[in-house]
């Protein structure tokens, strides 16, 4: 499709309309008009068009002068997660290995800077991070994360390390983009990733990618523990292999469909 066909068929209203529901989506306690529209970069009349009409759809909630998303937007998502067959065909697998180990077991895929659950198998222990199917997490400072972003082209990780925010989560967060793209370039490497207390004091977690019959990476699996629990060279030692082997059945799927 030409540049010119694709400006001719471009919806603006809606792309700014999609900005408005990323934006309070990003802010779940909701926000007023004046700072909706300022964050969408909208006049107040455009803003109020937009949420009212998310309103009347029954995508946004008004609770006095503050507007926020309904659960009709998550209960869209899970219909479409559950419609992918891909994790009702990797779970049973997510299970064993979470079983198998005593962690939490999760899968994910990218979704702008952020990762976004589409499968998790909780743990026994209790982690302070509430994560539940469709829960976002910032890519660059989760092992997930990494695991997906290795798999971008190098145009595409440069476009990611020029635009995102790389927020403090803890002391040992690494927010240096030349510090970031060394260590993706060694999850690329060595076909995994280990995040050590960087997202929560406390949490490590080890990952590695699904891929398609392309060997394309289209997801990524997890194994988090406590660090009270294992170490990261126990993590690789012992919670890696059988990561690995669980990642090989659930690929498996994909060169099959």
């Amino acid at each position: 499709m030409s540049d010119e066909e694709t400006g001719r068929d471009h919806v603006t209203s809606l792309e700014r309309g999609l900005a408005v529901m990323e934006i309070l989506a990003a802010n779940p306690r909701g926000l007023t008009l004046t700072e909706t529209a300022e964050k969408a970069g909208l006049t107040r009349a455009g803003a109020r068009r937009f949420l009212l009409t998310l309103v009347a759809t029954g995508y946004a909630v008004q609770t006095g002068r503050n507007f926020s998303l309904s659960p009709r937007l998550l209960a869209q998502a899970r219909i479409w997660l559950h419609g992918v067959p891909l994790w009702t065909f990797a779970e049973p697998f997510m299970k064993d290995t979470a079983a198998n180990l005593h962690e939490s077991c999760s899968a994910a895929i990218l979704s702008g800077e952020d990762m976004v659950y589409v499968a998790r198998v909780p743990g026994p222990r209790i982690i302070a991070v509430d994560l539940q199917v469709g829960a976002h997490l910032p890519a660059f400072c989760t092992a997930m994360g990494r695991v997906l972003l290795s798999g971008l082209s190098t145009p595409d990780l440069d476009a990611f390390l020029a635009r995102a925010t790389f927020r403090q989560r803890t002391p040992k967060t690494v927010t240096d983009a030349a510090k970031l793209r060394e260590i993706i370039d060694g999850v690329r490497g060595s076909g995994y990733a280990v995040v050590d207390e960087e997202l929560e004091i406390g949490l490590r977690s080890i990952a590695v990618p699904l891929r398609d019959r392309s060997g394309a990476v289209v997801a990524a699996i997890n194994v988090s523990t406590q660090s009270s629990r294992h170490s990261p060279a126990e993590m690789e030692a012992e919670i890696l292999p059988i990561l690995k082997e669980t990642a090989a059945r659930i690929s498996d799927f994909f060169v099959v469909q």
